[in-house]
């Protein structure tokens, strides 16, 4: 990206740790003299709660409705919060960015399409996939939620997970896999060892 900041996101499956990875990112990075911020998708703005409100089948849309919804709040997102602090410098580090928009929505629509709609988002400086098998990430949700989301099920997961895997073998997604069952700590340092070559 032509800006001075750094953009990077987090992806992975439901239940990969991706949360907690970009806390740990951001204060760390926040530590060492730089100035990050964590934000995440789909946004706590108007449209992301209803998206939000789709994942919990509170309502239903259609799959092409869902995802113009993903690509309107991530317009949304890209001018009000990610651009204007990466044109200032900073470092924004997001929880999920338009590569969920292409392995979660592929399962239902064609990816070319999903790519279409998403066609003028920047692409991230870095990415980082958690790899984690789609058993243990539904034993960690069943841990820590009542009830599952949409995309939390087995067989979409494997189907999500092998999207994720042909994205990252393209040089130009800037994507990088780290072995998401390992101890947080581990994937921590892992993590700010990639960030630290790459990105600072």
């Amino acid at each position: 990206m032509n800006t001075k900041g750094k953009f990077i996101a987090f992806e992975g499956l439901d239940g990969s740790g991706a949360s907690t990875q970009v806390d740990l990112l951001v204060d760390i990075l926040n530590g060492s003299g730089h100035t990050a911020f964590s934000t995440k998708e789909p946004t706590n703005n108007l449209i992301g709660g209803l998206i939000r409100g789709a994942l919990t089948k509170d309502w239903s849309a259609s799959p092409e409705c869902f995802q113009l919804l993903f690509a309107a709040d991530r317009a949304h997102h890209l001018n009000r919060m990610i651009i204007p602090n990466l044109e200032k410098g900073n470092i924004i580090v997001s929880d999920r960015y338009f590569f969920s928009t292409f392995a979660f929505g592929s399962i239902n629509l064609p990816i070319d399409w999903l790519r279409e709609i998403n066609r003028l988002f920047p692409v991230p400086d870095l990415t980082i996939l958690l790899k984690v098998r789609p058993t243990v990430c539904l034993e960690r949700i069943s841990r820590t939620r009542i009830g599952k989301e949409f995309f939390e099920e087995e067989e979409k997961l494997e189907k999500t997970w092998k999207t994720y895997e042909s994205l990252s073998r393209d040089p130009k997604n800037n994507i990088r896999i780290i072995d998401g069952e390992q101890s947080i700590e581990e994937i921590s340092d892992q993590i700010y060892q990639i960030v630290k070559k790459e990105i600072l």
